[in-house]
């Protein structure tokens, strides 16, 4: 190691532009080439909701963060140490959020004139230049310049040869953290193979920017972080969307099913249905829908004619398909419903994460229509949490719902790739040969009180359904007022008879003899998890718990709540689970809560719970 290289544990780096600069592309490769070396990643993509916000603007602002390191990393992390800003509307933005003595790069370019009124500074107050920046360390180059002197004899025009900047501040960062650029090149000439001079152009850039760390003395220090310690296997870096959509595909070749996709694109949810649109191969048929309704009307179609029915969305998009979904329940057909949640009401936030449609997903649509819900705890655990929605759903013939949110559906880590041998078996409910039954009766039932369901086509069990309440065991269309409060009580009891099945509720740290407790669901794992840990290293005996299954819950949730006089729950809502948690168990708890479509930081859960005496 030379002598003015820094070995260090971990770091969080902020790579900020403007919307156009092709952050995202940068945060990601970034992101990739820490993972193959073995680092630990955890990512925060943060982009606007506009298609193009103005050039230049604070609204126009686009972020990648990534938090990597040799040990276990499970948040991108509260603070940077690293803000990369190619404008002076990326450092305004991102300023507040570094840490003091943080380093900067900044693109001297993007600190001009101009820059500095788009981005509301006035032109005599450079941050650059007044002094404002002298509690960090700044490196200021003229990116824009000398990319554009890089790839001079590319053959680009002006503005094509610009865009080359993020490949250039990428090779900088890659020289500063000792990072082999060469996955990043085997990106770009794949990614460009139809555009020889854009590939080459990129390829210059990249390595223009890597020599520059070399060679310019601009930076007085180098970073050296170590490989962490894995579980022997074959990991990819996977983000919550890719995950989501592998996981549903690993349930259609486990239960020998095939896979249908009816959905509307709509943000955060669209990229399942792009990733399944790739694998056709895998009897995987994607529809795209012309809206909402027709998504998920065609998806139960699919479940009606014996194969995995499939609607992704947010949201916004849930409401639309809520009589659909009561549709399903009367049927008692199986039906995967993916929410990917982001932040409301209405178009809301579409670009921002929340936790808000919990109780759209429990209690959501009109009469009395219980359904499945469960929730992914970080990217990777979408691939089991999607998994294990398709065989809860086969196996009871009840609509689920899986719940992801906008920093899941983004956000990436590494992934330790399982085979098929390692996942629960899939027995779907569906009746394909007239040998299970001697008389076939639709809402005959099994001791769980699931129905048995006859693929259409199958002889001598022809059958009627549709939205009308049905009779018990005929499925004869019914308005007995007594049936009906059965048949109520009954759909009511097979999503309780679920809990006989699921995982109970175990903790994360400590146990029933702890002082207190805190419970989280969804994407507030990492989070928790990280507050937790310092917390019991900082000698509060604090338990945790996270519930991925929450309709209904875990046997055991009730008693574990009992053990506890001191309960918080953790939120990225204005308390909903919470509420549900007081209705069921009559326990009192205390919210933590945040809704401003960002993920909670570790220090404000722990200033939540340290301002309690337990």
């Amino acid at each position: 190691m030379s002598s003015n290289t820094t070995r260090i544990d971990h770091v969080v780096v902020k790579f900020a532009g403007d919307s156009g600069d092709g952050v995202q592309l940068t945060g990601t490769q970034f992101a990739e080439t820490n993972a193959l070396f073995g680092n630990d990643i955890a990512t925060f993509p943060d982009f606007p909701a506009e298609i193009r916000a103005p050039i230049g603007t604070v609204p126009g602002v686009s972020g990648y963060q990534i938090h990597f390191g040799s040990s276990e990393i499970l948040t991108a992390g509260d603070q940077y140490d690293v803000l990369v800003a190619l404008n002076a509307a990326a450092l305004k933005t991102n300023i507040k959020t570094l840490k003091p003595n943080g380093i900067i790069i900044a693109n001297k370019d993007g600190f001009d004139d101009k820059n500095l009124r788009l981005a509301g500074i006035a032109e005599d107050n450079n941050p650059l230049e007044n002094g404002s920046l002298d509690a960090y360390t700044v490196y200021v180059a003229d990116i824009t310049k000398l990319t554009k002197l890089a790839v001079a004899d590319s053959g680009l025009g002006n503005k094509e040869a610009e865009r080359c900047k993020n490949m250039f501040v990428l090779g900088i960062v890659y020289w500063l953290f000792d990072r082999d650029p060469a996955n990043s090149i085997h990106f770009i000439e794949n990614h460009f193979k139809k555009n020889e001079l854009v590939a080459q152009a990129n390829i210059k850039a990249l390595k223009a920017g890597y020599n520059f760390g070399e060679t310019s003395e601009l930076f007085g220090n180098r970073f050296e972080i170590s490989a962490a310690e894995y579980t022997p296997g074959i990991y990819r870096s996977i983000n919550g969307n890719q995950a989501t959509a592998l996981g549903l595909m690993a349930a259609s070749v486990q239960s020998g099913l095939p896979l249908f996709l009816g959905s509307y694109p709509i943000t955060p949810a669209s990229d399942i249905l792009h990733e399944l649109s790739k694998h056709k191969g895998f009897e995987v048929m994607s529809f795209q829908a012309e809206d909402e309704i027709a998504g998920i009307c065609s998806a139960i179609g699919a479940s009606y004619g014996g194969k995995i029915g499939i609607t992704t969305s947010s949201g916004p998009g849930i409401a639309l398909k809520t009589e659909a979904i009561g549709l399903a329940t009367v049927l008692e057909l199986p039906l995967v419903i993916c929410n990917i949640q982001r932040g409301g009401p209405s178009t809301g936030l579409p670009t921002k994460t929340e936790q808000a449609d919990l109780l759209q997903a429990l209690y959501g649509r009109n009469g009395e229509c219980p359904i499945l819900v469960v929730a992914a705890a970080s990217p990777s655990d979408c691939y089991e949490m999607s998994y294990m929605a398709v065989k809860l759903s086969l196996e009871h013939t009840i609509p689920v719902m899986f719940l992801s949110d906008g920093y899941l559906a983004n956000g990436a880590q590494p992934w330790l790739i399982k085979t098929l041998e390692e996942l629960p078996e899939i027995t779907p409910h569906y009746i394909t040969e007239n040998k299970e039954l001697e008389t076939y009766l639709p809402y005959q039932r099994n001791d769980d009180l699931s129905r048995y369901h006859a693929v259409p086509g199958t002889p001598g069990m022809e059958h009627r359904i549709g939205g009308l309440e049905k009779e018990n065991i005929t499925g004869n269309i019914s308005y007995d007022p007594a049936n009906h409060e059965m048949m109520v009580k009954i759909r009511a009891q097979k999503v309780n008879n679920v809990a006989n099945v699921i995982p109970e509720q175990s903790f994360e740290y400590g146990n029933l003899s702890s002082k207190a407790l805190i419970i989280g669901w969804g994407s507030t794992y990492g989070s928790i998890s990280t507050a937790v840990k310092e917390l019991r290293d900082e000698g509060l005996d604090i338990a945790y718990i996270h519930i991925r299954y929450l309709s209904p819950f875990p046997k055991n949730l009730g008693q574990i709540m009992e053990a506890f006089n001191t309960i918080f729950v953790a939120e990225l809502n204005n308390g909903q689970l919470i509420k549900v948690l007081r209705d069921k168990y009559l326990k009192d708890c205390i919210g933590i809560n945040k809704i401003q479509g960002q993920p909670f930081q570790v220090a404000e859960i722990k200033a939540h719970i340290k301002q309690v005496n337990f």
